[in-house]
């Protein structure tokens, strides 16, 4: 068995928090010479559509580790004060945005891919995803692209 020359990350979730771990991942895979794709599924499109990559949110409702009582995060506020904490956190540490990181992405090479039942479940057409998406594919498809030496994580 060779080594693994390609990287398929499927993101599945749409939140603030839940958006970097599969930009970083594809940025990291992409510099070490990996051929690297990402598989937005579900509300992992929130990632790319539009009308949702500039507003994502981070849920403080069953997040322990944003280190309050998950019970507060039900109280009407909860949200908003978590992604700001959040942002601020981000900003401190001079992390790139989500857009940013994005584009930093595409310009390494990293393949975007909306699934195609998603999109077609939630309504979506192809003038709503941002423009860096490359395909809207379906799940054979990406199972093709998995098939022979890759790596796949599912975030």
């Amino acid at each position: 068995m060779g080594k693994a020359k390609k990287l398929l990350i499927i993101a599945s979730k749409g939140t603030l928090d839940m958006a970097y771990p599969p930009l970083i991942l594809a940025q990291v895979g992409a510099a070490m010479g990996l051929e690297v794709g990402v598989f937005f599924t579900f509300w992992g499109l929130n990632i790319i559509r539009k009308d949702t990559v500039d507003k994502l949110k981070i849920s403080p409702v069953g997040n322990p580790a944003l280190g309050m009582p998950n019970i507060l995060g039900i109280l009407p506020g909860m949200t908003s004060l978590a992604t700001s904490m959040m942002k601020k956190r981000i900003e401190g540490i001079k992390m790139a945005s989500i857009r940013d990181m994005i584009k930093e992405c595409k310009e390494l090479g990293v393949k975007f891919y909306a699934c195609s039942n998603t999109v077609e479940l939630m309504g979506l057409k192809r003038e709503q995803l941002i423009d860096e998406v490359d395909d809207i594919v379906g799940a054979t498809a990406f199972l093709e692209m998995a098939s022979e030496d890759a790596i796949v994580l599912f975030i």
